[in-house]
């Protein structure tokens, strides 16, 4: 018999362009979703422990992994995915919905999103709270930058910011750094 926390969580593992990205949902929306990886088994295993208590639905996510492929592909694409904020704090959610506002192929500062939720000295902690994303390209963490155009840090790594930046059309004269 299949435990009843199993109903409660889902996830899909697929193949993109650029690699293996996991993804795990709940009925509140996605609640994690992976950079690509180079195998299918690492890219479930970063989806965590909650992936022990979850069932594979690659149905569930199919839409999200059509776009994800397109995407990664070099196709513009909108996440207008409902998200399972469950796990983060008041802040954390706030950042994060402001990074969704960035359109796509174009930048803003950390100190642009500590303005977009009302707390114009809360930079630094912007940029901690878009480190703890777990919805790299859904909520486009790698389109926030420093104020003098620097990078800034990247969870996945300043490489694979730069690539989805490029990916994006934003081309390294638009980056200081």
């Amino acid at each position: 018999m299949v435990p009843a926390m199993t109903q409660d969580l889902f996830y899909a593992v697929s193949d993109t362009a650029a690699g293996w990205v996991g993804l795990l949902g709940s009925p509140r929306g996605l609640r994690r979703i992976t950079l690509p990886q180079s195998s299918e088994r690492e890219a479930g295993h970063l989806l965590g422990e909650s992936l022990n208590r979850a069932a594979s639905s690659p149905q569930r996510f199919k839409n999200i992994i059509e776009r994800l492929r397109a995407y990664f592909s070099g196709q513009r694409v909108d996440f207008p995915d409902r998200l399972d904020f469950t796990l983060a704090t008041p802040f954390q959610r706030e950042v994060w919905q402001a990074a969704r506002l960035i359109p796509y192929g174009e930048t803003r500062s950390y100190s642009w999103i500590a303005g977009q939720i009302g707390k114009p000295k809360a930079a630094r902690a912007a940029g901690q709270a878009l480190g703890r994303n777990p919805f790299p390209v859904i909520v486009p963490c790698h389109r926030v930058l420093m104020a003098d155009g620097g990078l800034g840090g990247f969870s996945g790594g300043i490489q694979i910011k730069k690539c989805l930046l490029s990916l994006e059309g934003v081309t390294a004269e638009q980056i200081s750094g």
